[in-house]
């Protein structure tokens, strides 16, 4: 497989390893205080890092609509970067967002023409280019720009991939205008039905001969050409009134195609914009929010939204939009009861993302909102980025508590995300290996350091309180305990910083 160069790539493939963890820290609640949705302001990359611990591998549904570097400048966003700057910022980006993808999720990125091809061949590298599903075109404008140098752009485009080859999307539900092309011109008692092609391009060995119709007009296939069903099989279904010879029963036969009796619809390739919305759409939508505002610069209509969410998701799957922008992604995951994540490093996530989905919580009408049956309701939680988990030399940051540190050190042991509450010294257990924690007191003051370090004392309380018939991995401060002991309780003690910091 060919790969994409730029400079400075080999150090930019080791950026996502090098980010620091960080803690989310807690701002404000809206709505619902249970709620389970979160919008984060602060650098992506970091903020996808710190999420790494709490929800890798759980996120069904990854859309993202990325700075396009069009050499152009917008309010809210530098769009000017230099092409292997932009590289260099999607690639770490990238790669955390394929740990935080489901086993049977996609990505979706919305892009255009500067930067699809590149970027083509850098998601070939990130997911694998087995993974490639398919590159949507989206229909963004309503008429053509005649100011355009060359050609008026039309159409943008959404690179879609998954996290395994064998992915498949959810079929759309049929519509009024996907169904109006069935009819039922002979009063079929099984209602509207379509005429199907009765010839098969491919070789069919029971598929040569010749049938004579109701006029007694007979029918061989094409040169090249053979029937689609056997003549025992035509017989069968004429028959029993499937097959249609035409208003006066002299054309050429075809096999009913009932619509009672077909699917839901394959996604197509090609959106378009009365289906979908437009640029216009979006704008138009952003006006309706925030009369008093400029328009957002590039926002995207709430409809092509609901339709990748649709196609790749199900009620209460998780979403997430790292360029949350004007917080489109956000608000049609909350009409639609999709858990959701968001974040945004701008400043308008407390101007535009905050307010809009306030609105949304109180039961705005736009957008999907009467299409969705959107009454209000729900609620979410408003984080920033707060201190790395390690300070500048090497130790644990003073703010870091039990629990974050706890759930770090899960994800670092198990690769799996930190679904449990962390409230006592016992972590859990995974592959028969118990891991425990003393750090910031869990233990109570009445032992030494606050609990921090494993005594004789502390190892009696564990085995008598926390037990466990295996193997254990204890972090703690310090130990009194000689190896030969350790051994014979079957502990691996990891000291902290030094044995987190080592991984």
């Amino acid at each position: 497989m060919p790969f994409l160069d730029w400079v400075n790539k080999a150090q930019v493939q080791r950026v996502a390893a090098e980010v620091p963890y960080h803690l989310l820290q807690f701002q404000s609640v809206h709505g619902d205080p249970t709620a389970q949705n979160l919008l984060i302001q602060g650098d992506n990359l970091l903020a996808l890092k710190a999420l790494l611990p709490f929800y890798r591998g759980q996120v069904k549904c990854i859309y993202i609509d990325p700075p396009y570097n069009t050499q152009s400048a917008f309010e809210h966003y530098d769009d000017k970067l230099e092409h292997s700057q932009w590289l260099s910022m999607m690639q770490p980006r990238l790669v955390l967002l394929r740990e935080l993808l489901a086993t049977n999720g996609s990505i979706w990125v919305s892009i255009d023409d500067n930067e699809v091809h590149y970027l083509k061949v850098l998601m070939d590298e990130c997911f694998g280019r087995q993974s490639f599903v398919t590159n949507v075109i989206w229909e963004k404008a309503d008429s053509p720009r005649n100011s355009a140098r060359q050609f008026s752009s039309d159409h943008d485009h959404v690179l879609v991939y998954s996290k395994v080859p064998s992915w498949t999307p959810i079929k759309l539900a049929r519509t009024e205008e996907t169904d109006s092309i069935y009819t039922n011109p002979d009063d079929d008692e099984r209602g509207p039905w379509l005429p199907g092609d009765p010839y098969a391009n491919k070789p069919y060995s029971r598929g040569l001969y010749s049938v004579t119709g109701p006029t007694g007009r007979s029918f061989s296939p094409p040169p090249g050409r053979y029937w689609r069903i056997s003549e025992e099989k035509l017989r069968e279904l004429d028959a029993e009134g499937r097959i249609w010879w035409g208003p006066t029963g002299g054309a050429r036969p075809s096999i009913k195609r009932y619509l009672s009796e077909v699917s839901d619809l394959v996604p197509r390739t090609l959106w378009k914009k009365d289906t979908v919305g437009s640029n216009r759409t979006s704008k138009n939508e952003m006006r309706a929010l925030f009369p008093d505002e400029s328009s957002f610069g590039t926002p995207k209509p709430e409809r092509l939204i609901q339709r990748v969410f649709n196609i790749a998701t199900n009620p209460d799957d998780l979403v997430l939009d790292s360029f949350l922008g004007s917080g489109t992604t956000a608000a049609v995951a909350h009409k639609m009861g999709r858990r959701y994540i968001g974040i945004e490093m701008g400043e308008h996530a407390r101007t535009h993302c905050i307010p809009r989905l306030q609105k949304v919580i109180a039961g705005e009408q736009g957008g999907i909102s009467v299409a969705a049956g959107w009454q209000g309701g729900g609620g979410f939680r408003f984080h920033t980025l707060g201190d790395p988990i390690f300070d500048s030399d090497g130790g644990i940051h003073p703010a870091v508590r039990f629990a974050p540190l706890a759930a770090y050190l899960w994800h670092f042991e198990t690769g799996e995300p930190a679904r449990q509450a962390f409230d006592s010294p016992k972590l859990g257990v995974h592959s028969g290996t118990a891991y425990y924690l003393l750090y910031n007191g869990i233990l109570g003051d009445r032992r030494p350091h606050s609990g921090n370090v494993l005594t004789p004392q502390v190892l009696a309380y564990l085995d008598s309180v926390f037990p466990h018939d295996g193997q254990r991995v204890v972090y703690g401060e310090t130990t009194r305990l000689g190896e030969a002991r350790l051994r014979e309780a079957g502990i691996t003690f990891r000291q902290i910083p030094y044995d987190i910091k080592a991984r």
